[in-house]
């Protein structure tokens, strides 16, 4: 089992949502967080005084997949997150040693 961590603009989530549905994805969990990376902020101007933004908004998408669907959801979040600019965003993949359905006690593969 894998979990996949992504990190994408914010007005990309319907599309993401929606091409995740397509391939088999039941849920994501969705935060609201903010950072930079090469991207670097902006400045912006408010009542005549300029002023740095460098913490830009972003959606983090969690998703807990078994290894056999990761190359899908990958594929999918680079294809539909993407506008070719710095600052579309980040893919993180790690090991997901166990999962507990808490309403059922299901474990694992049978949890996700």
């Amino acid at each position: 089992m894998k979990m996949i961590t992504a990190i994408i603009k914010p007005f990309k989530l319907d599309d993401v949502r929606d091409a995740l549905e397509a391939v088999g994805v039941r849920g994501i969990t969705v935060t609201e967080v903010k950072g930079f990376g090469r991207q670097k902020g902006h400045t912006e101007l408010y009542r005549g005084a300029e002023y740095v933004v460098d913490f830009l908004p972003k959606l983090k998408l969690e998703i807990a997949t078994p290894a056999d669907q990761v190359d899908v959801i990958v594929e999918t979040l680079v294809e539909t997150a993407s506008n070719n600019k710095v600052g579309d965003g980040k893919i993180f993949i790690h090991e997901l040693e166990k999962v507990i359905r808490i309403r059922t006690g299901e474990t694992d593969q049978d949890a996700l």
